[in-house]
């Protein structure tokens, strides 16, 4: 904590140096985790649409996003992307637009 000198009124008398305490740089101060996308398996989409949603909203090669594809076939999940809160929030946002089924978490 970082110490500043301020004043205090006492009662019936001027006012009087005081100490406060004020937070500095050397409060601690967690990083805040990358937040994840996940998108889950669903029995309506083809393979080749989802394949297609990654490589249109994510920029992903074919490859990439054909993996990413058979793990949320085969695992149920995969997580498609990570960053920001903000960030997570309008990857899940656009996923739901194209019909996907997509959550957030904080990784950690």
């Amino acid at each position: 904590m970082n110490r500043k000198h301020g004043l205090v009124a006492q009662a019936g008398g001027p006012a009087a140096p005081a100490e406060l305490d004020v937070p500095g740089s050397e409060t601690d101060v967690t990083t805040d985790q990358p937040w994840l996308v996940i998108v889950w398996n669903d029995p309506i989409n083809l393979m080749s649409f989802v394949t297609y949603v990654f490589q249109k909203l994510f920029g992903y090669s074919k490859e990439k996003a054909t993996r990413l594809m058979m793990d949320v076939h085969t695992k149920g999940r995969a997580v498609v992307a990570s960053g920001t809160r903000e960030r997570a929030e309008l990857d899940v946002y656009r996923l739901h637009e194209h019909g996907l089924w997509a959550t957030m978490e904080q990784s950690g």
